[in-house]
């Protein structure tokens, strides 16, 4: 890991795109360390059980037709950076249009701020489930950054299995929902598309960014919810450590964390849960489950506060 290789690595940023791509996994690699993930057979077994386990327990609570992606890979921060340029690269594509003064400086500018942003995610990243939004395959994919992992159970004061196997179910629930609402990925991906190209216009359209936002506190919201109702163990500690640990951090880990909206996802959790909690107080949680039976079904921005509303549109059944 080198300062000095990172910063290299974007001050030879070049090419015709606004981003240098090559140069921004170059600087995010250079600056962060990729962690160890040196596993044994037995290691590898309990990740696998885990998400097994996880699958067939979120059916069971859930009554939601899906399976886990045939890509689990066990990563390390690397591994991750690797995983998302692309990403990173297709929602940006609309931009690479776009021309400006000091196209150079410019492009160096947006290397360092996207090298950054990967190399912190990189650091913080448990879990993830991955649609690939805007790509051209529907082979949804499942990571797990293992040195996170461990280093957050450590943080945290935590077993590491039952932390992973937990993390594990969180991850496994995005699994349920994407595959439960076929709908889904081209949802979220058109409205990411929109609010881009709007960009690319010189112009700033807030309603794609809006149903964004409402569509991802459901996401978010359901699967904190599905994770502890289906958990087998009991999880009051982890809730209340991990909740502590997304909140904290020294003044600059802050300043990072809500410059990539990390806040935000943190009040999609939150609002998110609230939401469903009233829902399975009041018909159970297999009825939260039809949110994903039709785009109609989401909560609009005044259900979200209104969770009765909700109910009194969507029928209990289909």
């Amino acid at each position: 890991m080198s300062l000095y290789e990172s910063v290299q690595a974007v001050a030879s940023a070049s090419g015709d795109e606004t981003v240098d791509w090559d140069a921004v996994a170059r600087a995010a690699k250079a600056a962060t360390d990729p962690g160890r993930i040196e596993l044994s057979p037995d290691d590898e077994q309990a990740y696998a059980a885990d998400v097994r386990a996880a699958r067939e327990r979120i059916r069971d609570v859930s009554a939601l037709s899906f399976d886990v992606p045939e890509t689990v890979e066990i990563q390390n921060r690397h591994h991750w950076i690797d995983a998302n340029v692309e990403t990173f690269r297709r929602v940006v594509a609309p931009l690479e249009d776009q021309r400006v003064a000091f196209e150079d400086a410019a492009r160096t500018l947006n290397t360092a701020t996207t090298a950054a942003a990967l190399a912190f995610v990189s650091r913080h990243v448990m879990g993830q489930y991955d649609p690939l939004l805007l790509g051209e395959s529907d082979v949804h994919r499942l990571y797990f950054v293992h040195p996170n992992l461990l280093r957050a159970a450590d943080e945290l004061d935590v077993d590491f299995p039952r932390f992973r196997r937990w993390i594990a179910f969180h991850e496994v629930t995005h699994a349920a929902e994407f595959g439960a609402a076929p709908w889904l990925d081209d949802y979220l991906a058109e409205r990411v598309q929109a609010g881009m190209e709007a960009f690319a216009e010189h112009r700033f359209d807030s309603e794609p960014f809006r149903e964004l936002n409402r569509a991802m506190t459901a996401v978010e919201g359901y699967a904190e919810l599905l994770m502890d109702e289906a958990f087998d163990d009991d999880y009051d500690d982890l809730r209340r450590k991990l909740d502590e640990r997304r909140g904290g951090g020294d003044p600059i880990t802050k300043l990072f964390r809500r410059l990539l909206g990390f806040q935000l996802k943190r009040e999609q959790y939150e609002r998110g849960r609230a939401f469903f909690e009233a829902v399975v107080d009041a018909r159970g949680v297999e009825a939260a489950g039809r949110v994903w039976d039709d785009p109609a079904f989401l909560p609009t921005e005044a259900e979200l506060e209104n969770p009765s509303a909700w109910l009194a549109r969507v029928p209990e059944s289909a």
